[in-house]
């Protein structure tokens, strides 16, 4: 009986590998945030090593990404890192949309909020765990975005509109 069990799960296990996510790798650079904003190396840099795996079109995959179901989470954690901040996609967001982003990248990094633990978790992508003096070249460089878009759009363009419920 232990056998068929254990037979029966090695065959999910082999099918389930079938079945797999499209990889996130475009390197489709059109929208990206350094298109529009000074991104200095130093910040290039902790943003690659910390933060574009998730929050770019262009995922950078361990070994295990190949292995199903860690594939689907790895999937997950992509998709909906994007969905909250995607710097490949960053200036085709309204200009209000993106002084936002850049005040959630400060409130993120004071909040402890990013990298998730689940990403860091049992040692892993230990590159993403931001020392104090990276987190404050992060916040100054958000900070910086942000007095630039001041600077150079009228402040009512900056804030974020109220969506107006529909009218029936």
């Amino acid at each position: 009986m232990l056998k068929k069990i254990l037979l029966t799960l090695l065959a999910l296990f082999l099918i389930i590998q079938l079945f797999r996510p499209e990889k996130n790798n475009s390197n489709d650079l059109t929208y990206a945030v350094s298109k529009k904003y000074e991104v200095p190396e130093e910040v290039a840099m902790i943003l690659k090593n910390a933060c574009n795996d998730c929050h770019t079109n262009n995922t950078v995959y361990p070994w295990y990404a190949n292995i199903q179901p860690a594939a689907w989470w790895l999937d997950e954690h992509v998709v909906d890192g994007k969905r909250h901040l995607n710097l490949s996609d960053f200036t085709n967001l309204p200009i209000a949309v993106q002084n936002h982003k850049f005040e959630e990248i400060v409130e993120v990094i004071d909040e402890n909020e990013m990298p998730l633990e689940s990403y860091t978790y049992l040692g892993l992508h230990q590159e993403a765990n931001l020392t104090s003096s990276e987190k404050d070249i992060i916040k100054g460089w958000a900070a910086k975005q942000m007095d630039y878009l001041k600077s150079n759009y009228p402040a009512d363009s900056l804030i974020m509109k109220r969506r107006q419920p529909k009218k029936q």
